[in-house]
């Protein structure tokens, strides 16, 4: 079955408008005028027998059939952008690919470095790294729509091996005007009657378990009070005065304005940063960058 073309141009002029929810700004980032736009749209609605969007002065919103659409939509982008990637990448004369995932968190450890010594040690590999979160990173690779993902996890998920890299301990992130900050160190159970920003448990089930473990072996359950979407969220929001959290030691020098942080009493370790990768589809060069990984995280 042929590909209509026209169809794939009205719906990336769909997601653009998705993306922004304002016909203009849309407009103008995909270099053509607003009136000319707005017909693509109307075209894409009749062939698809479906209204996307709803129109108002204040711009637009997505109806319940263009919100069904949108993420399978973004997925499909997300794949053309990487095979224009790697089209390029082979007239530069690398032909193999791989696709990393990883978490925010993973950016700070050596994730850099290994990426550089990977690419050092194979000049002809195209790698495209994707921020994600753990368990979307570990679905992709169920699905195989990457290859390797730097994830928070320390058990084997099957059909996928899991190689922890990086164990950390929890500090308290605690707002620059928080009484607590006259403690040397804080024990959990100084933090039972705290407001909690953490991450949400489908972001990182590994992370979110460990934390709330800690927590209840201390004799109490978290007042959850905010969730953030990554550990750098759960920072930030306890810069605005959110809440206190409990976040990875590695990441209390990142000179978050508004935030100090206190060691805990207590030695609660975290795995921080892990390689997985699917046992049905090993990449060619998934030793490599393991070994690479470990020779990192150890420096």
């Amino acid at each position: 079955m042929s590909m209509d073309y026209r169809l794939v141009r009205h719906l990336m002029y769909f997601l653009t408008v998705a993306e922004e929810r304002h016909f203009g700004r849309a407009a103008e980032r995909l270099g053509i005028s607003q009136p000319p736009l707005s017909n693509q749209i109307k075209v894409l609605e009749h062939a698809l027998g479906v209204q996307l969007l709803d129109r108002s002065r204040n711009g637009v919103r997505l109806t319940p059939e263009g919100q069904a659409i949108l993420p399978h939509l973004q997925r499909f982008a997300d794949h053309a952008r990487r095979l224009e990637n790697a089209v390029t990448e082979a007239k530069n004369g690398r032909s193999l690919n791989m696709v990393i995932g990883a978490v925010t968190s993973a950016m700070f450890s050596p994730l850099g470095p290994t990426i550089r010594e990977l690419r050092n040690c194979r000049p002809d590999l195209n790698i495209s790294l994707i921020e994600m979160d753990s368990s979307d990173a570990l679905s992709a690779l169920e699905n195989e729509e990457i290859d390797v993902a730097f994830v928070r996890a320390n058990r084997v998920w099957a059909p996928l091996e899991v190689l922890p890299l990086f164990e950390d301990q929890l500090v308290v992130a605690l707002p620059d005007n928080h009484p607590l900050l006259s403690e040397n160190a804080v024990s959990l159970p100084m933090l039972a009657n705290e407001r909690m920003v953490l991450c949400p448990r489908r972001v990182s089930p590994v992370y979110h378990d460990q934390i709330i473990s800690a927590c209840q072996q201390a004799g109490f359950s978290p007042r959850i009070f905010h969730e953030a979407k990554s550990i750098l969220s759960q920072i930030a929001f306890v810069g605005c005065g959110i809440g206190v959290a409990l976040v990875p030691l590695s990441l209390q020098n990142l000179g978050t304005v508004g935030v100090e942080f206190r060691p805990l009493l207590e030695k609660v370790d975290v795995i921080t940063t892990a390689l997985a990768w699917s046992k049905l589809r090993k990449h060619p060069d998934n030793d490599l960058l393991a070994d690479i990984a470990r020779k990192s995280m150890v420096k």
